[in-house]
């Protein structure tokens, strides 16, 4: 982890840490928590679980790992489970935020709290949200796209998964900041699925369409990257992509100069903060309501930062 990451990660770690004790950690100890993830073939996906399984391990907590491979009916049968089958807490990353919600009823019914991470639940009782500030990595997005073309010309937006409070507040922050550039023009905007092949294929076919386009923004950085494959030379010269996530991969390729900047998250940090939160639960504590988590615009400047 850089000294950048790791100064972010002490400061939000040390606010949640205050008034949890050795003794709090003893009974977190013992009860178990369900992480419902909406997919484990996302590398973003993959560091959250493993801060959270690094959090749990620390704490004592039995952490019971489910991947509903992006499909909400999926996940709608393993939180429907986890509801029966003994879990004192679950920890939720949706597939879909509205597809999600009768499952996060019924788990409210059965009396067994609800922690949302990076994605939240559109009905239900969630006892804590932990995500990354999405609109003003949004609008971090847009500052970044409208530098990288001079603040004019036309710009594609690929869409993450419809229905995910990711993709909503993104948008919406990337809509918001893209508004100061009047010279800017959003031609087109279609979902991609937060999925690197879909990426590709959609920005393919929006490319062939808009053959004028100077910039692309995707809402993760997987989707990025199969912007890049489409452009292939082109990017980085003449179309310039700006994702979001801070995965590996998206990192390299700003290191790279075929990418213009990413959107850093810490997905560890999400993970490890909700079983933070979980653990509060397991305490019979007061959860934070909502856990905000700093995302960082980085460019060829401080990439090194990151890497």
């Amino acid at each position: 982890m850089s000294i950048l990451r790791k100064s972010i990660a002490i400061t939000a770690t040390a606010a949640l840490a205050f008034g949890l004790t050795a003794c709090n950690r003893d009974s977190a100890g013992e009860g178990t928590v369900t992480l419902a993830l909406s997919t484990q073939t996302n590398p973003f996906f993959v560091e959250l679980r493993d801060g959270a399984q690094d959090k749990a391990d620390e704490l004592g907590i039995n952490l019971n790992i489910q991947d509903a491979s992006d499909d909400p009916s999926a996940q709608i049968n393993q939180l429907n489970n986890a509801a029966t089958s003994g879990t004192d807490v679950v920890i939720v990353n949706p597939t879909d935020s509205d597809a999600v919600v009768p499952a996060v009823e019924s788990l409210n019914n059965a009396d067994i709290p609800v922690v949302a991470v990076d994605r939240s639940s559109n009905g239900g009782d969630i006892a804590s949200f932990i995500a990354s500030d999405n609109v003003a990595g949004g609008k971090q997005a847009a500052d970044a796209l409208a530098a990288a073309i001079g603040e004019e010309g036309e710009v594609l937006v690929l869409q993450g998964i419809a229905g995910s409070s990711a993709s909503r507040d993104r948008g919406q922050g990337f809509t918001e900041g893209i508004a100061a550039y009047p010279n800017i023009d959003v031609v087109a905007q279609q979902t991609a699925g937060f999925d690197r092949t879909q990426g590709l294929n959609v920005a393919t076919n929006l490319l062939q369409a808009h053959p004028n386009v100077k910039a692309i923004f995707a809402e993760n950085d997987e989707m990025a990257l199969g912007a890049l494959e489409a452009l292939g030379d082109r990017a980085g010269s003449e179309v310039f992509v700006v994702g979001f996530d801070g995965t590996d991969d998206g990192l390299q390729a700003v290191d790279d100069g075929r990418m213009v900047a990413t959107i850093a998250q810490q997905p560890s940090e999400l993970g490890a903060q909700a079983v933070e939160q979980a653990a509060k639960l397991l305490d019979e504590e007061t959860p934070e309501e909502e856990v905000p988590v700093e995302v960082v615009t980085v460019t060829r400047d401080n990439v090194g930062e990151f890497l």
